[in-house]
């Protein structure tokens, strides 16, 4: 076989019904097999199965292929699968292409069989005219910096700096607050067993307190950071004194903050109307007022009100309050006068009939509604309510400690958009005015403190961070991952890393999970000592590039600078292959590996053929 011989190997996957439901892969593998240079094509019921990529290895072998192409579902989750295989059969990865016949044809032509059929047909005729001008390609190796940064003190961010400094590699953890702990410090306690939130920080603070591997920063922030993957140049300033480091990753864990609703539920107009936080901190130093009732209100400002997501972790919150205070009052409201409403600690009944539970969607809970005589649901001096639209009980512990405060009388009263409570301050008293659901009526409550439950939001230097680091923020003010399943702790950028509340709302246990997760990620290229990016990067010829610039100011990974002589150059560990710079450059200087003009305009005249026969 001479050099220039090319010898295409085909494949293409039923995926079950996702593709052979909508398209007729047998007619389509008969088509595949007359186009040029194509010497074996195959189906398989899933290519991505053991048997299927056994296929690919021994037919590459077999037919002496060397160039690939698989028709399959998407290559955002499969691509480096075949590729592996391709590799262990002695092929170059970049002798292999991918065609998606999924996505961008059986599921959009699912009423269109035969048209669906022909387009598939057309997408792979256009896959074999690129792989025809393929070309191997070699990746470099980078050099890393064996040490991280970890921006953020909360639990996420000190998860992550004691996972990657017990792996033996140093840690900068930088913190702006004075203390570590983050939104964590604000509590009284922790579910599910409602343990004392500043024992657990406590903790875990010694640790890292304790660790050799991480030198701590507080009262200090990150100013400045650039370079890529492996290395990267940071800025630290510590009250005005900057101290300029190097490291190879960046793990962002900077946390949230609450959400202040003014305006809303007449918050302001009276000392015992509070958000979940500041009641936190009131039962933390032992400064609640002695009372008889107690209102909760769930997705205040939440939900479309002003802020269009769920917090998730605002019902649990509230449960936990409502049962720690039927539990335990007394401990709670710190006087010995309260002794009387320790009886609320005694197990209750059943709820009464009527105290029905409406279920929503996706395992939302409607709030039970009992009956408004019935005033000593909590015991003999507290009454316990929550306005809800529905109770986000998430997973089995929150589910458990959910039914044991109903088991506790805890009333639920659930309400609708359309019918909000309306809360006022009359004569010195607090009123709730709401619209009873099961009754079909409006009531009044004349609670004694009400609990306003508002959802964490983005830090206000989150943008300001995402300049910086080149990261991107979504539409809610968090942090965005690079897929939410497939790279839930990546950014799109490699060498950073995103965990905890920063990236959404998430309870304690999320949090420190999320860290641990972006630690591992981190460590990756600390322990290679080295980062092997894909070769799909572009090139400059320097013969041609004028040193305009213009490359430098469209290039969304801040991967290309100008040298020396200046002529724009690559730093192809931080180069993704967009083809923004090959797009706008005016003097046509800069080329795309594996995606060469060349190629595109093959794949071009490919789609403008017609199908004989």
């Amino acid at each position: 076989m001479s050099d220039d011989e090319k010898r295409i190997g085909v494949f293409i996957c039923h995926c079950g019904s996702n593709i052979a439901g909508f398209v007729d892969v047998p007619a389509v593998t008969e088509y595949v097999k007359t186009l040029p240079d194509v010497v074996f094509a195959t189906r398989n019921l899933y290519t991505c199965a053991d048997d299927g990529l056994t296929s690919i290895r021994e037919s590459i072998k077999e037919h002496k292929l060397n160039r690939v192409v698989v028709a399959a579902c998407t290559p955002r989750t499969h691509a480096p699968l075949f590729q592996g295989v391709c590799q262990e059969a002695g092929l170059n990865k970049y002798l292999f292409t991918f065609v998606n016949i999924r996505d961008q044809c059986s599921w959009v032509h699912m009423k269109e069989k035969e048209k669906a059929t022909e387009k598939a047909k057309d997408l792979l005729r256009m896959g074999v005219a690129r792989a025809r001008l393929l070309q191997p390609q070699e990746e470099a190796r980078v050099g890393v910096t064996s040490a991280a940064v970890v921006i953020g003190g909360g639990v996420a961010g000190m998860s992550a700096a004691l996972s990657i400094a017990d792996q033996g590699f140093p840690v900068r953890l930088v913190e702006k607050e004075s203390e570590l702990g983050g939104f964590v410090r604000q509590l009284s306690s922790i579910y599910q067993d409602r343990k004392d939130a500043g024992s657990v920080l406590k903790s875990i603070i010694d640790r890292v307190k304790g660790n050799p591997n991480i030198e701590l920063f507080l009262n200090s922030e990150v100013t400045a950071a650039e370079g890529f993957v492996g290395n990267y140049d940071i800025v630290i300033d510590t009250k005005g004194k900057e101290r300029k480091d190097k490291v190879g990753v960046i793990v962002l864990a900077t946390g949230t903050k609450e959400y202040i609703p003014k305006g809303l539920y007449g918050y302001g107009q009276s000392p015992n109307i509070v958000t979940l936080t500041e009641f936190e901190g009131l039962v933390k130093a032992r400064k609640l007022p002695k009372m008889s009732s107690i209102a909760f209100i769930q997705c205040v400002g939440a939900r479309g009100q002003d802020k269009t997501y769920c917090s998730r972790i605002c019902c649990n919150v509230s449960l936990k309050n409502a049962m720690n205070l039927a539990e335990n009052y007394k401990n709670v409201l710190g006087l010995e006068e309260a002794g009387a409403a320790t009886e609320a600690a005694t197990p209750m009944e059943a709820p009464a009939e009527g105290g029905e539970r409406r279920r929503g969607r996706r395992g939302r809970r409607g709030g039970a509604e009992g009956s408004e005589e019935e005033t000593t649901l909590a015991g003999p001096k507290l009454e316990i309510v929550i306005f809800n639209r529905d109770i986000m009980a998430y997973g089995i512990e929150h589910e458990l400690t959910y039914n044991k405060a109903r088991e506790k009388r805890v009333r639920l009263v659930r309400y609708t958009p359309k019918n909000l409570p309306q809360v006022s301050v009359e004569d010195g008293k607090l009123v709730i005015d709401y619209y009873h659901e099961t009754l079909q009526m409006q009531r009044k409550m004349s609670p004694d403190m009400i609990v306003l439950a508002t959802p964490l939001t983005a830090q206000a230097d989150a943008k300001d961070i995402s300049m910086m680091l080149k990261v991107p923020v979504g539409q809610d003010g968090f942090f965005l991952e690079a897929h939410v399943k497939l790279r839930p702790v990546d950014f799109a950028t490699d060498g950073i890393y995103v965990c905890g509340t920063c990236k959404g709302p998430a309870d304690i246990t999320e949090a420190v999970s999320q860290g641990i997760a972006a630690a591992s990620r981190a460590c990756i290229p600390l322990a290679r000592g080295y980062v092997q990016p894909e070769a799909l990067s572009a090139y400059v010829d320097s013969d041609v590039c004028s040193g305009c610039g213009t490359c430098i100011e469209v290039c969304p990974f801040s991967a290309i600078r100008k040298n020396e002589q200046g002529k724009a150059e690559v730093t192809i560990a931080a180069c993704k292959g967009c083809g923004n710079c090959g797009a706008t450059c005016p003097e046509n200087a800069i080329f795309m590996n594996c995606y060469s003009d060349e190629q595109l305009l093959a794949e071009a005249k490919a789609a403008l053929q017609e199908v004989k026969g």
